[in-house]
């Protein structure tokens, strides 16, 4: 029977293993997105947060704007939020807002979720009309970055993260 360093030996991870866990990683807390540019004219959306306050994009004009598309039961979306709040109480007072539209079916349970979790981002639900004046958002987490003159200028396909907020948000704020 061998000794214990042999044994440890023969559990030692090859070369190959370890670059794929260093992938993993790399991937799991720097998820890759697709951002892509747009120029386009904000839609008209009007909604009632959970908390039930009104939201109309149009009265936040002046202020660089994320409009967030996520779910509960999405694992992307869930391991974005953290870097969202963050971001959001950063940069609330420079000029910054957000709104999170959830595609869940069940309000109750959204709120369930952010209260857990200690959100104070605006939360809406989302509906057909709002995810089509966005273009028919179909896959979560999606994400738009809207300019001081209420135009989109970016569309985040995938997860955000707090440097990557920025990079997209610190610039519009400046002008």
């Amino acid at each position: 029977m061998p000794n214990l360093p042999e044994r440890l030996k023969r559990l030692r991870p090859s070369p190959l293993t370890l670059i794929l866990i260093a992938l993993i990683a790399y991937f799991w807390f720097r998820p890759p997105a697709r951002i892509s540019d747009q120029d386009r004219p904000v839609p008209n959306v009007q909604a009632v947060s959970l908390a039930g306050k009104p939201l109309d994009l149009a009265d936040w004009r002046g202020k660089v704007v994320l409009v967030n598309f996520w779910a509960t039961w999405c694992p992307y979306c869930r391991h974005e939020m953290p870097a969202m709040e963050k971001f959001y109480r950063d940069y609330r007072g420079k000029g910054f807002e957000m709104v999170a539209f959830s595609i869940d079916d069940d309000p109750a349970k959204v709120r369930q979720f952010m209260t857990a979790e200690g959100y104070r981002f605006p939360v809406a639900m989302s509906s057909p009309q709002i995810s089509a004046a966005f273009g028919g958002v179909s896959l979560v987490p999606a994400s738009f970055v809207i300019d001081k003159q209420g135009r989109i200028r970016k569309k985040v396909s995938g997860q955000v993260y707090y440097g990557r907020l920025e990079d997209l948000v610190a610039p519009l704020l400046k002008e």
